[in-house]
């Protein structure tokens, strides 16, 4: 593109309803949030078991903040004994034998996908993964094959016509915009037939899903040898910041001599790290935030479902509302926010042509009352599917 050509394609982007816009917000406690001098219930925020700003992980943040940055690389002098700690504790709670830290749950699906596939190699990617996934598989250079969303017969007849050796399987564990999850049994029997390798990107599976928050791959009874890999974002359930793989000690090892996303980058500040031990054990301990959010979903779901509303199959805190047109889901996005409620319009290409909608999602910090309020709002905004 050339530099001249910007500001046509900026308007180009604003006529199909498809502009972004960033809110300037100031978090106020839990799920208010503030906004031009206007409070806000906050139903957008991947903050699912309310635990950015419980007093055990702000209080763990501040004592081991004397510094800040963790001033270096893990491979140079950024590996602190906070991080590994917080490995160990990562690879225990999921039940793998090792696991290492990224920066980002972006850096982390990039490292591993191009440091286990590379050209001659095949791909193979359900339609609705997330962006980093598929570009992990753009970085790697191999062949990249998408199947139909959920559809493991499509998986298997392509795995049937592949002829190379080095195959690898990606799929989010949850689907970050309908919510749903992946049919990941049927996954691990199709990737064993195929010799292929299974990755599993559980961002919004920890911490929500299972009935000891170890995500989707504890609601299917699967371990490491279903599984091999497995990636886990921290600024979600967690309520921090970062991410990290679990899997063998050989992948572990291998990713930390090969994934160039963890080698050349600045490690996470020590303090997030601790911050994250203080969440990892909160969930632990604290079931009753999962028992709070499957409440909470079980209310919106019936309440929805009397108004009319055109929900996705998702018993999972994404409850997207599914509108149509770009310009109507921004419509009811900002009448809602003339509402006092936070709920951000999806729209392509996140999600097909076709399909914008409203993503609304709960966090255990949510009240019934609130969810009530969204509710009769929603009521008023007349989207019943037709």
């Amino acid at each position: 593109m050339k530099p001249q050509e910007l500001s046509a394609r900026l308007r180009e982007i604003e006529d199909q309803g498809l502009y972004r816009r960033r809110r300037v917000l100031d978090r106020l406690s839990g799920v208010e949030v503030a906004h031009e001098g206007r409070r806000l219930l906050n139903f957008c925020s991947n903050d699912y078991l309310g635990l950015a700003d419980h007093p055990s992980v702000v209080a763990a943040f501040r004592g081991a903040a004397p510094g800040v940055g963790s001033g270096a690389s893990h491979l140079v002098s950024g590996h602190s004994s906070a991080h590994h700690a917080l490995e160990e504790e990562l690879a225990e709670f999921t039940g793998r034998e090792r696991a290492v830290l990224f920066s980002t749950g972006y850096m982390a699906n990039l490292g591993v996908i191009s440091a286990l596939a590379g050209r001659g190699d095949w791909i193979f990617e359900d339609r609705l993964n997330h962006a980093s996934l598929l570009d992990g598989a753009a970085l790697a250079g191999a062949r990249l094959k998408r199947y139909r969303h959920g559809d493991v017969e499509s998986l298997g007849g392509s795995l049937a016509e592949c002829s190379a050796e080095g195959r690898l399987v990606v799929t989010d564990g949850v689907f970050s915009m309908d919510g749903d999850l992946a049919p990941l049994p049927e996954l691990v029997r199709a990737s064993r037939n195929a010799n292929a390798w299974l990755m599993v990107d559980d961002a919004h599976g920890l911490g929500v899903i299972g009935a000891g928050g170890r995500g989707v791959l504890e609601h299917y009874a699967l371990g490491q040898e279903d599984v091999p890999i497995l990636v886990g974002t921290l600024g979600k359930a967690f309520g921090t910041f970062g991410a990290f793989v679990a899997g063998s000690r050989d992948l572990i090892e291998f990713l930390i001599q090969r994934a160039r996303t963890y080698i050349y980058t600045t490690a996470l500040p020590p303090a997030v790290a601790e911050a994250t031990r203080a969440s990892l054990r909160i969930i632990r301990q604290e079931p009753w935030r999962r028992d709070q959010l499957r409440g909470l979903i079980a209310r919106f779901r019936t309440g929805a479902s009397q108004l009319g509303l055109r929900l996705m199959d998702s018993d999972t805190p994404i409850q997207p509302i599914v509108i149509g047109s770009n310009e109507a889901a921004t419509a009811a996005s900002g009448a809602l926010m003339e509402a006092g409620l936070l709920v951000s319009a999806i729209r392509p290409p996140t999600v097909p042509a076709g399909t914008a909608r409203l993503r609304v999602t709960f966090s255990a910090a949510h009240t019934e009352g609130q969810l009530d309020r969204l509710l009769e709002v929603l009521d008023t905004l007349k989207l019943n599917a037709s």
